[in-house]
């Protein structure tokens, strides 16, 4: 007699736990928590997509003899540095890997926009067919960041309100739920306007 009311006063407790985590927000930290891997895969998969287009463009590029080689070699750099950065779930919650990942892709993405302003002085490849193809697909590319990276932010500042606000603040520290690192606010202020490349009018001449 005396076992059953203790499992049974046990199964309350546990019920009256799970109410209070839930209450306290932990549902939610799950769910927002896996909000924020799914927005920053997707980031980091649009991310990956120009990296890939880069070679192709280099080669394109390569095409005109006399195109400018420091513009070429600029692009090739950044893309090495870009992809060498190891990014690792641990990224979302580092501030300074965060930051060291903006700045490799925000120089391969100034240099992209360098290679594509120096080409409209070569007629060349304004007509070149491949070359403008490419164009197009950085253009879609850079807008699919753009869209990435501001559900990215918007994911982080739901977790992170969560994460800092009472009495949800209180069952992040006890399940160790700090809050994740996001784009530097001159980012957001860059991702809040279309890309300021002018990939030009495909076939302009």
């Amino acid at each position: 007699m005396f076992d059953r009311l203790i499992r049974r006063f046990s199964l309350v407790l546990g019920i009256a736990a799970l109410a209070s985590l839930s209450g306290c927000g932990y549902n939610d930290f799950q769910r927002l928590d896996e909000d924020t891997k799914a927005a920053w895969a997707e980031v980091l998969n649009q991310y990956q997509r120009r990296a890939d287009l880069v070679p192709n463009l280099v080669a394109t590029v390569k095409g005109e003899a006399d195109f400018e080689q420091t513009t070429l070699t600029r692009v090739i750099e950044a893309r090495s540095r870009a992809t060498a950065i190891q990014v690792t779930p641990e990224t979302l919650n580092d501030p300074e890997a965060m930051a060291r990942f903006q700045q490799a892709q925000s120089q391969l993405g100034g240099a992209l926009s360098r290679l594509l302003a120096v080409a409209e002085n070569y007629p060349n490849l304004k007509a070149n067919q491949a070359f403008q193809e490419l164009r197009v697909q950085l253009e879609g590319t850079e807008n699919r960041i753009t869209v990435a990276r501001n559900k990215y932010i918007g994911a982080v500042q739901q977790y992170n309100v969560l994460a800092r606000s009472f009495p949800t603040n209180l069952t992040a520290m006890m399940f160790s739920y700090t809050p994740k690192a996001s784009f530097t606010v001159a980012n957001e202020a860059e991702i809040s306007r279309p890309p300021t490349v002018d990939f030009g009018s495909q076939g302009a001449h």
